[in-house]
């Protein structure tokens, strides 16, 4: 049997590699085994960023609909809880929404919770 040499398919990984690298700094652009072990991090945190991120803006949007709900007298934690009592089907980020761009609806939906 012929001796088959792995030079080609070996060639054509580590460009891959190196492709996804451009832009990394030192070695780990140019170094496969460096760029390997950079990507396997880089893309583990861009899976947690990318929970984070959900979470970071729930939390924001707590905090604008606590500000909007305190001025007109009920606690965030209240509003939510009459929000659900009254069936009002609207997330978070609509709320919040309302609460910081639409002054009379925000009003119409306080309304309707007290």
């Amino acid at each position: 049997m012929a001796r088959v040499k792995g030079g080609v398919r070996a060639h054509k990984q580590r460009e891959k590699v190196l492709r996804y690298t451009k832009g990394f700094r030192w070695g780990r652009k140019s170094k496969k085994k460096a760029a390997q072990e950079a990507l396997v991090h880089a893309w583990d945190h861009a899976f947690h960023g990318r929970k984070e991120r959900k979470r970071n803006f729930r939390a924001l949007w707590q905090v604008k609909m606590s500000i909007a709900s305190t001025a007109d007298g009920i606690s965030y934690s209240r509003l939510i809880g009459a929000l659900k009592k009254a069936k009002i089907a609207l997330n978070r980020k609509m709320l919040a929404h309302l609460a910081e761009h639409e002054p009379a609806a925000w009003k119409a939906v306080m309304a309707k919770v007290k």
